[in-house]
């Protein structure tokens, strides 16, 4: 938070911001509160910090400081804020791991409305259960008179000093901030090249991603000509260095203030204002800097050049005023402004009678994210009448800048604002703005459909405004039409959590309750340490990898010359350096450490640079040269692989009954393909590692990032060639993972810790996260093709599929992948004729790897698709398809392994129930017939999860627990801490095992040293095996203390530790599991590779706008059985958490690569994951009530990653949506749709006349719809 203090208003701003976006010398005179001032355990924990953490609001924890810092700001400024407030201040954040269900539940407890949810209490006397995750009670008031001051140092020298220009001077930068407005002009005139800098938005960037250097800055923010509001008859004047934000705040008061027809552009400003962004860009980015830069993604210059705004510019000696349009007048290449002109103000005029004014935008998240396209529209009628006086449309997103259809709107000057017109204006304005090709074609054809389409939409929407103002003389538009005036808005979430409180369990026991993960408070004080957290070390040195640029290609020389004479370069590390073993073979072909003589990616580590500072390290990587010779081919995508049969071995298929018998006997056939997208992992701790020699017998400490500290061990000891007991690899907790920190932080650790073997110094390396998403691999890319036959029922006979994953260039996990998929396609339907081939396809992209839910996410995905298929084939409902080939009774999967259904079945049922599914689909169909742009659809999906890892020994687990002579416990095991909470179930597990307080018992670490040869923490098993080991250990130890309790049983526990002490019993055991015996042999295609099975129904339902394909998520319902819950908050967390991660493989989440294999979709810019808009409005989890599970600790059943499928519950209600659309069109041909399912698809198969106008390129199309009195 960065708080300000204005004395001439005295008054103070606080506003958030993102850091790393600030540039440090632009805090001159501010005072800045980080999540360390707002609150510690050592201090006082503050009221936001103790209600995110006590609602559970925290998993991971490493986006929580953000999170405090949002919320906060808030309530300094707004200490009751309303839900809207709220929801808007949290716009710029990104969780991965919760949901951010229970975060604005912390959010609610402040807002000023809080009506307890009928929905809430109407569930919980139907079913009896538990509701309540925490308990408001415990919480402390929010006291705003508590908060810190603002320095008064500060205000004493806002206050006296005179303003003074400030000169910064760095290692190659100036940064010159000047007072007034005449100094500015001669430093412009001085140095025209010079940025002027106001919100480091975009020259930010440029610096960071592009490389661009400016020697000089320039930051006019201080000068009062730039920060003037004024007032005037025709308008608003607003400097051109006021932030976004404080133009959002002066625009929405003048709407209050002036009468409806002197606003109409202040409110389309507005309306592109509250989605550009988040509050944290729109606090720091200036109006100015939006205009002057002309990017085409403002959404801000298509309305404000539409709108007649003019720009005020100032060089020496001259004064002029422009329309802002004139700086778009001929593309890029426009000077208009000359290079020693300010843009000093820009004003924004009043609407007029007879003027309508709209803005338009679509993005890939309706918020913070740049547009696909935007627009900005005006048409001025002559008084009284619909013909158009005047009339001005701009287009951004279009081309490399925002551009103006003129001869469009020069044409229809003089027409009647009518159907004709609508016609001809849509061919004309689809003729005048030409797209560029791109590399994938299908994004120009959506533009230009959105080209159009905005038009269209603004069409109706004056037809609108022209009916209200006079109803005699214009018709309006159709009823049906009208929703689509409305834009989906995001709301404040209504969610509800079931589950069954134990009501005869004794107080003292922990397990089953919704206990705070562990280090909750922590998370939120920002005092828990990750990586890049531990101090540094003396001599610490810092590395940078250097990355194939080319796919496939053998490496000519690498020149280091020019990096080796950066400033603070230490040395740069290539394959020689590796003392032993570069190349790890876990199976035929090898996972590399650095490339030696060839590359077979872009991304693939060639070299490192290690330097005394970050930014030295990175400045001398980029000057390292390599010289590349292509090798043929480059194979990047399955379709590729399949050609030059390129797979990893072993292929592997399933077979049982008899499939083609089967398909002789069948009344139908459909036959299909479905592809599925790759997914970033998006763990916000992005790969980090801090490698520390000891100086003596070879031993290194390693604190790594990671789910598997053993592997690290593992493979640094092998490329050291030094024994594994040298090297010590140690885990606190790690921010988020999903099955990616294995294979890849190993290869990553082993980097670092090449390097301090040859410097003798520690290393540190933390990835950035375009670097992490380039090099590390995701989720596989998927094809699944499919052969169906099925009875006139609905009965499904025979299936005959093939699946090929594309596993990049190495191993890494992708064969298992292939044969999860294999295991898991049956999801809940029992198949009884089958037949599937899984390939694992060898590919020139980085190796992708394991990924939450491990190949089943895609396998079940196209079985439900087939579902769904078979369906629509027969008319019949997918919910119908669904339950008529359900797993019924005691039956046997496709690989012979017995399973039990009823709680699949009981679940379904509920789901039912609890959606009032029948009900619902019939108010579906209501809405959709009254509604043509906007559909609603629902849709209801059941899953089967099988647990299990495959074989025995990848399930044991270990566990070491020391009681000290206080009494005190020390308690550790092989499990990783990554935000699934498995330190805190531990820790309850052990406190029911020897009956003691939480309190009492402490985690330290995972390390190597302590527990030795840990699996991995994956597969949702960590609880199951180390809850076992834990238990083992405590077990022993009280076997041990029993007979002095039987001595003394009314002796305090601290008493029986003291005697037992006295009498040289040991307070120290480790406990064991062996693992569960689980087993598939693939010759035969039978086994029992997994130990038991989780349930679950998820019923959703969406509403999508046809002219867009933009789409809200109006609801979820989601039943699981997880047993027996060892911590309902905490797994409940782990169920939303992945459902949202579904919702993002589904229907966002789109990775991109150019044709030569590298990757463009590099960051948060580009590559868009889940935000608090995205999630359902009304969201309800319930926990199988009265579960059981012989097989795990406590009866729980292993919850991380099974939620995750059910995110496809969106897609096939949006498919249901899309579906209605096409039969209400008359559009009989069967369709595809792949996934992720975003806007693009959904608008190209609602096949409307505006894409047929682009796809078919028809000269004249039937324009709209359904009503005749409208044609």
């Amino acid at each position: 938070m960065i708080s300000t203090y204005e004395p001439a208003l005295k008054k103070i701003r606080h506003y958030s911001a993102n850091a790393c976006l600030l540039p440090i010398c632009s805090l001159y005179g501010a005072a800045v509160t980080t999540v360390e001032g707002v609150g510690s355990t050592k201090t006082r924990v503050h009221p936001v910090q103790e209600r995110l953490a006590k609602c559970h609001g925290s998993q991971c924890g490493f986006c929580t400081p953000g999170m405090v810092m949002s919320i906060y700001t808030l309530l300094r400024n707004h200490p009751e804020p309303t839900s809207e407030q709220m929801i808007a201040a949290l716009a710029g954040n990104l969780c991965r791991c919760t949901g951010y269900r229970p975060i604005l539940d912390a959010c609610k407890t402040f807002c000023k409305v809080r009506n307890k949810n009928s929905w809430v209490l109407l569930v919980f006397f139907l079913f009896k259960v538990s509701t309540r995750l925490f308990s408001t009670d415990e919480f402390q008031p929010l006291d705003p008179t508590q908060e810190l001051i603002f320095p008064p140092e500060l205000m004493r020298m806002a206050e006296n000093q005179p303003k003074r220009t400030l000169f910064f001077h760095g290692e190659r930068m100036t940064w010159i901030s000047p007072v007034s407005l005449d100094e500015l002009l001669d430093l412009k005139a001085t140095y025209p090249k010079a940025p002027l800098l106001v919100g480091n938005t975009s020259v930010g960037p440029e610096m960071k991603f592009r490389g661009m250097f400016h020697p000089i800055v320039i930051a006019p923010a201080r000068i009062p000509d730039l920060n003037m509001v004024k007032c005037t008859d025709d308008g608003l004047t607003l400097g051109a260095a006021c932030s976004l934000s404080l133009v959002k705040d002066i625009l929405t008061n003048a709407m209050a203030e002036f009468p409806e027809e002197k606003t109409k552009v202040f409110s389309a400003v507005l309306q592109q204002l509250r989605t550009l962004g988040g509050e944290q860009i729109r606090n720091i980015a200036s109006l100015g800097g939006n205009i002057v830069s002309r990017k085409s993604t403002s959404d801000l210059n298509p309305i404000l050049a539409a709108s007649n705004c003019m720009l005020n510019l100032a060089s020496r000696g001259r004064k002029r005023q422009i329309p802002l349009s004139d700086i778009f007048a001929d593309g890029v290449g426009n000077n208009t402004i000359t290079p020693e002109e300010i843009l000093v103000s820009v004003h924004v005029p009043h609407s007029r009678k007879g003027e309508y004014v709209s803005a338009f935008r679509q993005a890939p998240r309706r918020e913070n994210a740049l547009p696909v396209t935007n627009a900005g529209m005006r048409v001025i009628f002559e008084e009284g009448t619909d013909t158009i006086k005047d009339l001005s449309i701009f287009y951004g997103g279009a081309v490399s800048t925002t551009v103006c259809a003129k001869q469009t709107c020069r044409t229809l000057i003089g027409r009647h604002w009518n159907k004709q017109m609508l016609d001809e204006a849509c061919r004309l304005v689809f003729k005048e703005i030409a797209l560029p090709g791109s590399d994938n074609g299908e994004t120009v054809d959506y533009k230009k459909t959105l080209i159009v389409s905005f038009f269209y939409r603004f069409f109706l929407e004056v037809s609108q405004s022209l009916k209200t103002m006079d109803p005699c003389h214009y018709p309006g538009i159709p009823m049906e039409y009208r929703s689509v005036l409305q834009d989906f808005k995001t709301k404040m979430p209504q969610s509800i959590q079931i589950y069954q409180a134990k009501l005869s369990q004794s107080p003292q026991d922990p397990v089953g309750r919704p206990i705070m993960h562990q280090s909750g408070i922590k998370h939120a004080t920002g005092e828990a340490v990750y990586i890049d957290d531990l101090p540094s070390v003396d001599g610490e040195l810092f590395l940078a990898v250097v990355t194939s640029s080319r796919a496939h290609a053998k490496i000519v020389s690498i020149d280091t010359s020019e990096a080796l004479k950066g400033p603070g370069v230490f040395d740069i590390i290539t394959a020689h350096d590796v003392p032993a073993t570069n190349e790890f073979y876990y199976s035929d072909d090898p996972e590399i450490i650095f490339a030696r003589n060839k590359v077979i990616c872009v991304g693939q580590i060639v070299c490192a640079v290690v330097a005394d500072s970050d930014d030295h390290a990175k400045q001398a990587a980029a000057k390292v040269k390599i010289e590349y010779e292509v090798l043929e081919p480059v194979i990047l995508t399955i379709e590729e692989a399949i050609q030059h049969n390129s797979f990893f071995a072993p292929k592997r298929k399933l077979e049982q009954g008899n499939v083609d018998r089967a398909f002789e006997t069948v009344d139908n056939i459909i036959e299909g393909e479905i592809r599925i997208g790759g997914q970033e992992h998006f763990y916000m701790e992005t790969q980090s590692v801090l490698v520390v020699p000891k100086g003596e017998d070879n031993e290194m400490d390693v604190y790594v990032s990671t789910q598997h500290p053993a592997i690290i061990q593992e493979m640094v000891a092998a490329s050291l060639g030094v024994p594994a007991n040298r090297i010590m690899c140690h885990v606190k907790r790690v921010g988020g993972a999903f099955g990616g920190k294995l294979l890849k932080a190993g290869l990553l650790a082993s980097v670092a810790a090449v390097a301090a073997n040859k410097t003798s110094r520690a290393v540190r390396l933390i990835l950035s996260r375009g670097d992490d998403m380039l090099i590390t691999g995701g989720r596989h890319p998927f094809i699944g093709k499919y052969k169906v036959g099925f009875m006139n029922d609905g009965r499904i006979r025979a299936v005959d599929a093939k699946y090929y994953i594309n596993a990049g260039c190495t191993p890494d996990e992708s064969v298992l992948v292939a044969e999860v998929s294999l295991l898991k396609m049956d999801n809940a339907y029992k198949i009884p004729n089958l037949r599937c081939w899984a390939y694992a396809c060898k590919t020139n992209l980085p190796s992708n790897t394991a990924f939450r839910g491990f190949g089943f996410p895609q396998s079940a995905l196209v079985t439900e698709t087939w579902i769904t298929g078979v369906a629509d084939k027969i008319g019949l409902s997918p919910e119908k398809i669904r339950e008529i080939n359900m797993y019924k009774e005691n039956e046997q999967t496709h690989f012979k392994q017995k399973l039990d259904p009823q709680n699949l079945i009981r679940c379904w049922n509920e789901c039912m129930e609890k959606s009032a599914y029948y009900s619902r689909k019939t108010a579906v169909n209501e809405f959709n017939k009254q509604n043509y742009w906007k559909k609603k659809g629902i849709a209801i999906v059941p899953m089967k999860f099988p647990f299990g890892l495959g074989t025995r020994y990848l399930s044991q687990a270990a566990a070491l627990v020391h009681i000290y002579t206080d009494g005190s416990v020390l308690l550790t095991h092989g499990g990783i801490e990554m935000g699934q909470g498995i330190h805190t179930k531990m820790i309850q597990v052990a406190s029911r095992e020897l009956n003691i307080p939480m309190s009492c018992i402490h985690f330290c670490e995972t390390s190597t040293t302590t527990v030795p040869n840990a699996c991995a923490s994956v597969g949702s098993a960590g609880t199951d095996v180390n809850g076992m080991a834990v238990k083992d250990a405590c077990q022993t130890l009280l076997k041990r203390l029993q007979p002095i309790i039987n001595k003394n049983p009314k002796g305090t526990w601290n008493d029986w530790i003291k005697e037992a002490f006295e009498q040289s019993v040991s307070l120290s055991a480790t406990g064991y599991f062996r693992g569960y015996n689980e087993n598939m042999d693939w010759e035969k295609g039978e086994g029992q590779p997994f130990t038991y099975f989780l349930y679950g129904a998820a019923c959703s339902e969406v509403e999508i706008n046809c002219l867009t394909g933009d789409h809200k998520n109006l609801r979820t319902d989601i039943v699981m059985d997880i047993g027996c819950s060892i911590n309902p908050a905490v797994d409940i967390g782990q169920i939303e958490g992945a459902f949202v991660q579904g919702i993002g493989l589904y229907t966002m989440e789109e990775l991109k690569y150019s044709p030569e294999g590298v990757l463009y979709t590099r960051g948060p810019d580009q590559y868009k994951i889940p935000a608090v808009c995205d999630i359902p409005e009304q969201f309800s989890v319930s926990l199988l009530s009265s579960s059981q599970n012989p097989y795990a600790i406590y009866a729980s059943k292993g919850i991380g990653e099974a939620g995750l499928f059910l995110g496809c519950s969106v897609f096939f209600a949006l498919r249901d949506a899309v579906t209605r659309v096409r039969n209400e069109r008359g559009l009989k041909k069967t369709f595809t749709l792949n996934s992720p399912l975003t806007a693009e698809q959904i608008w190209a198969n609602c096949a409307d006349d505006f894409a047929e106008m682009v796809i078919g390129n028809r000269a004249s199309p039937s324009l709209f719809g359904p009503d005749p009195s409208y044609h």
